[in-house]
């Protein structure tokens, strides 16, 4: 038995998807019901979810909670010169 599945979504998204598909040799309909047996099968949604910045949402915070962490504790320099002078002493 077949169900119908309505949603709305981007015209730009839709065309991009459209073309990616049938470049791959599907239609978008074959795309989503690719994609929902691989929900079905993985339990999860089948690939990584990624920020607009291509890292996991855990890796961003991580690196976000890292560069706080810097700004607050980490040394900082007046000058080129002095972070030259501090580096060549390491």
């Amino acid at each position: 038995m077949n169900s119908t599945i309505q949603i709305r979504i981007d015209a730009k998204i839709k065309k991009q998807a459209n073309k990616t598909l049938r470049d791959m040799g599907l239609d978008l309909s074959s795309g989503i019901k690719l994609f929902l047996n691989q929900v079905i099968k993985a339990q999860a949604i089948p690939f990584k979810i990624r920020t607009v910045n291509g890292f996991t949402p855990e890796q961003e915070r991580i690196m976000n909670k890292e560069t706080e962490y810097a700004l607050k504790h980490g040394k900082s320099y007046t000058s080129v010169e002095e972070l030259h002078d501090d580096f060549m002493k390491s």
